[in-house]
């Protein structure tokens, strides 16, 4: 019956609807560590549910928010927490963001951040950082910083002794893997790919001798150029999965070989996100390695800072 009135007596401090801030992070942590045996007994000694612990503002710092990429219940409440007590809430799209804000009733400013302007906000958010002031990030959607913007200002902050915070949530592509049926125990997340045709295609001969499941984000316009590279590096017979709109509406996991994907693909025009997994490279351990794959190990070696002597005994 304690724990009971306790849950009620606390079940205010979860209301994001209210005025006041939320508890900071190292209250919550205090608060989740405390021994449970200890709290059950003051609350069953005392017979009365325990206070909820005083409101506070946030700590100053960057706080990268990952935000819902298609289902706005996608979102977790400490990103709401600290959405609502943020200083600023720096944002991709203002437009896209205060729909997501205007649906929690969360009224923190906006201010644009995004790959044309971010090089000229730095020094200014930098300045606030350095005042003192809660600086959230986020972007249209999932995690800042991921084939999105923030990954610079992440880097200067830490540069300049400001704490970063990440507040986990939602990714594209940790959504798709987990539901691809592709092996998940090691992947590359390679994200979008060079634009110009050379650069592309030399990434994907990287990929397609990598073991590890690759995930690709792939624009809709971009999917029939992107399967026919794919095809002429990985090969047609290649396992695919091809993820579109997760979480959302019409959410879809085309399963197949990227043969069946060009077919699959070559008359369909999708709509909306695109994440591409493509199975790793098979290697039987009777199969002979190609020069090309050994070269391309010897060359990772050296990299990491083994000599070449080292690296002979090592292939």
């Amino acid at each position: 019956m304690a724990s009971l009135l306790r849950l009620q007596a606390l079940a205010p401090a979860l209301n994001v609807h209210r005025s006041r801030c939320f508890l900071s992070p190292f209250h919550l942590a205090s608060v989740a560590t405390a021994p449970l045996a200890r709290r059950l007994s003051t609350a069953a000694s005392t017979n009365s549910p325990e206070p909820p612990a005083p409101d506070s503002d946030l700590e100053s710092g960057l706080y990268l928010v990952a935000t819902p990429i298609g289902n706005l219940e996608d979102i977790t409440l400490r990103a709401l927490r600290v959405l609502k007590c943020a200083t600023v809430i720096l944002s991709e799209d203002t437009r896209h963001s205060g729909k997501l804000l205007q649906h929690y009733n969360i009224k923190t400013p906006l201010l644009s951040f995004h790959k044309f302007n971010e090089r000229e906000r730095e020094p200014s958010i930098l300045r606030r950082l350095h005042e003192g002031e809660a600086v959230a990030l986020i972007s249209d959607a999932g995690t800042p910083g991921i084939s999105d913007p923030g990954m610079e200002l992440a880097r200067l902050c830490a540069a300049e002794k400001i704490p970063v915070v990440p507040i986990p949530g939602p990714s594209a592509a940790i959504a798709a893997l987990s539901a691809s049926g592709l092996p998940s125990n090691e992947f590359t997340f390679v994200g979008f790919l060079p634009k110009h045709g050379r650069s592309r295609r030399d990434r994907l001969e990287i990929s397609a001798r990598e073991a590890a499941t690759q995930i690709f984000y792939v624009p809709p316009h971009g999917i029939h150029q992107f399967l026919v590279d794919a095809a002429s590096s990985f090969g047609d017979s290649r396992s695919c999965v091809i993820a579109r709109e997760i979480t959302k509406l019409h959410e879809e996991f085309w399963r197949g070989t990227l043969g069946e994907a060009n077919e699959a693909f070559a008359t369909r025009q999708p709509k909306g996100e695109i994440t591409v997994l493509i199975e790793g490279q098979l290697i039987s351990v009777d199969e002979t390695p190609s020069e090309d794959f050994l070269e391309h190990e010897l060359r990772e070696l050296m990299t990491k800072g083994h000599t070449l002597s080292a690296c002979r005994f090592s292939l």
